[in-house]
């Protein structure tokens, strides 16, 4: 199993909670590793703009693409659930035009991340146990209750079709979806190595898909 790292930052927290689990993984730049891997972790926190020229630059987003096409489980965790979308909002900064472009992103599932919305009281940056509400099953969920707890750290969210969503959480009056999928893709917007036991649960999970 390869943690891709892209220069996004948060590897190590992943790779030593699978070592507590005694799954073998590796942190790896390499696009051809990655590429060949047999699963695939794409955590990572930061800016969707910086990921991306990261990304593009090195060759990591061709290969993580290659390796979604050939069916490798792939689990996505924070802003590695952002840019496997269309687009990010992150990328629309005031630069003085009627139009500000978004950052292209991989396009692996169809969708972009998108900010939440102001509203009185609520806090952004989204930080701290949130609910999280199953919609669909996928096995990496399995033995896991309905509406338990996962810790998020994130301005930004996924916004796509329902047919994509398998999970979502309700921040302020904002529900959005917080596990999106799609084949042998699955991604969390929350931070499953911070999440304690069930955190780890699921990367027991996926680790034997």
């Amino acid at each position: 199993m390869i943690i891709v790292d892209y220069g996004a930052g948060n590897l190590t927290s992943v790779y030593n909670a699978l070592k507590y689990l005694g799954i073998e993984s590796e942190i790896s730049n390499k696009p051809e590793k990655i590429e060949q891997a047999s699963k695939i972790i794409f955590p990572g926190v930061g800016a969707a703009k910086a990921a991306m020229e990261n990304l593009n630059k090195t060759g990591i987003g061709k290969s993580i693409k290659n390796a979604a096409k050939k069916g490798t489980p792939i689990l996505g965790i924070c802003i590695g659930c952002q840019i496997i979308l269309d687009t990010s909002a992150e990328g629309a900064v005031p630069c003085g035009y009627p139009f500000c472009p978004e950052t292209q992103c991989l396009s692996i599932i169809p969708g972009k991340a998108i900010k939440f919305k102001d509203e009185p009281g609520l806090k952004i940056p989204h930080i701290g146990w949130n609910q999280v509400n199953f919609i669909k099953e996928h096995p990496i969920f399995k033995g896991i209750p309905n509406n338990s707890n996962f810790y998020f750290v994130h301005s930004y969210h996924p916004s796509l079709n329902r047919e994509f969503i398998y999970g979502t959480t309700t921040y302020g009056s904002q529900t959005f979806p917080s596990l999106i999928g799609k084949d042998n893709i699955i991604a969390a917007q929350f931070h499953l190595e911070k999440s304690g036991e069930l955190g780890l649960k699921v990367l027991s999970n996926f680790a034997i898909l």
